[in-house]
């Protein structure tokens, strides 16, 4: 059967317009990471019928992936994560405009990355700080809007950064720190309400000076669904979009929403109390 458009995102026309999908089937994203939840964030956006992204990722499947993340198959083992996800991409729309940056996003590439981009969405490694960092940068320095959405526990923690509005950088203060120090903070930033933090079964398994900790599948996918949500009312410019320093956390394990408010972002009181609560449990 030829492939058709229309067609294929039919049912979306109800909650969309006709025109509406049309604007989308226009619309390019970049999704820098293609692991935990960046994989999820491109195959529901080219199922809304966004018709043009740029993706980039340097890493490879591994068994350790298999728990959480979209690509990750037997077929798919040592593979580079961005051109498996771009094939499955394509196998949804074999009409998209697609460009693959394989070296992941760096200094020398980060204009290409982001050119005639309509919107940024966040799929980087936890840990990736620096390209985290100058992604978020380009984004506030050229009015690209960036959302960011985090797989804690069972939940997915929301963050939109809006041209105009409250930088990454402004909100999180991460800038000239120690990684450990980012960590804390970026954690802390993430998710204010701590709803996630109720239900961790083993504290060990969270370890953020080997940068590792626990996660799973229904995160990753929440994520994905929210972001989607998100990217709709953006792209089309419908519906209210909370930019920080307001961040919107839900929890599917404790069947919970927080809706929480930070101005200053890290440099608000409840914030730093618990940035030197983390800090002092970890010794520094």
């Amino acid at each position: 059967m030829a492939f058709d458009y229309h067609e294929a995102f039919s049912r979306n026309i109800g909650w969309v317009t006709r025109a509406e999908q049309d604007a989308l089937r226009g619309k390019r994203v970049a999704i820098a990471g293609m692991g935990g939840v960046g994989g999820f964030h491109l195959l529901t956006l080219a199922r809304l019928g966004v018709g043009k992204f740029n993706i980039a990722d340097l890493d490879t499947f591994e068994l350790a992936n298999f728990n959480r993340q979209a690509g990750a198959t037997l077929s798919s083992l040592d593979r580079a994560k961005v051109d498996v996800l771009a094939e499955r991409a394509r196998d949804i729309n074999p009409e998209l405009e697609l460009q693959v940056f394989p070296r992941g996003v760096d200094a020398d590439n980060l204009d290409a990355f982001f050119r005639d981009v309509d919107l940024y969405v966040d799929g980087l490694d936890f840990f990736a700080f620096d390209a985290r960092e100058r992604v978020f940068a380009h984004c506030a320095r050229h009015g690209i809007p960036a959302i960011t959405v985090a797989p804690l526990g069972m939940s997915a923690a929301l963050l939109n950064f809006l041209p105009g509005g409250m930088s990454f950088e402004a909100y999180f203060r991460l800038a000239g720190l120690p990684e450990l120090d980012k960590a804390i903070r970026f954690l802390v930033g993430l998710a204010p309400a701590l709803l996630h933090r109720h239900y961790l079964a083993d504290p060990t398994r969270v370890d953020l000076k080997a940068r590792k900790g626990p996660s799973t599948i229904m995160a990753c996918q929440l994520c994905a669904g929210v972001a989607a949500s998100e990217a709709l009312k953006i792209l089309l410019g419908r519906g209210k979009v909370w930019a920080a320093p307001h961040g919107i956390q839900f929890d599917g394990y404790r069947n919970k929403l927080a809706h929480t408010w930070r101005p200053g972002g890290n440099n608000h009181p409840i914030n730093r109390l618990a940035i030197a609560i983390a800090r002092r449990q970890l010794g520094l």
